[in-house]
């Protein structure tokens, strides 16, 4: 049972021209019982600014390309120890925001949306979206065997990680493979990680970037380097 006191803790909001994605995600985020509440942005020039403007929600712009750098200016500006990172595509459900928040102040380290524990769904409409649910489920299936995890979602980027995680496994990725990094390195360290199922809608609007072999060879590096780290 959620507690009605406010969490003490710093939800982030991560977008790149998420207009559509805010307009109808952003009613549903629990933000008023939300401790601070703010948005980093990369060059969004769909109306996401004036939207935080319009709604009083506090952003940073983020000048240099890469979810990473968006991980680093979220953790260098949060007021909380408790950080969630969310972004507001449909993909990720916004009804876990406060499930995460309170497993987090329950004494876990990290807590990730897995989409592929019992429970969880992944968006898999078409052959492609299957193409990197294999993937994924194998690059988290190397992780587990490597460093000795029980991940079953080890690349979802809709998690929640303590300011300490975040210091001392200093992630220096600069893509949206920050959080692969950051799972194993918090592995290797003994974080106490804990998962929860979530639900992965479709895209509210417009695609992923990534192509699905760049993304593949990209997260192999990522893994290789972890290794003989």
């Amino acid at each position: 049972m959620i507690s009605k006191k406010k969490i003490e803790g710093t939800l982030v909001i991560l977008t790149r021209n998420e207009i559509d994605g805010l307009r109808k995600i952003y009613p549903r985020i629990p933000v008023n019982r939300i401790g601070e509440v703010f948005a980093v942005d990369y060059n969004s020039i769909d109306g996401t600014i004036n939207f935080y403007k319009k709604n009083k929600v506090r952003f940073y712009r983020q000048n240099l390309k890469g979810r990473g750098e968006a991980f680093r200016i979220a953790f260098s500006r949060a007021k909380y120890d408790n950080i969630v990172l969310f972004s507001p595509d449909g993909n990720e459900n916004p009804d876990d925001i406060e499930k995460i928040f309170v497993l987090m102040k329950s004494g876990y380290d990290m807590v990730i949306a897995s989409r592929f524990m019992k429970g969880g769904r992944c968006d898999e409409d078409d052959k492609k979206i299957k193409i990197r649910k294999f993937g994924n489920k194998i690059f988290t299936l190397f992780v587990n065997i490597l460093f000795g995890g029980s991940l079953t979602d080890s690349i979802n980027g809709f998690r929640g990680i303590k300011r300490c995680v975040f210091e001392e496994t200093k992630p220096d990725a600069k893509g949206f493979g920050i959080e692969y990094q950051i799972s194993m390195r918090a592995i290797k360290k003994g974080f106490k990680i804990k998962e929860i199922p979530t639900i992965e809608d479709k895209r509210i609007s417009g695609r992923g970037t990534a192509g699905t072999f760049r993304t593949g060879l990209y997260f192999l590096k990522i893994l290789l380097n972890e290794f003989f780290r």
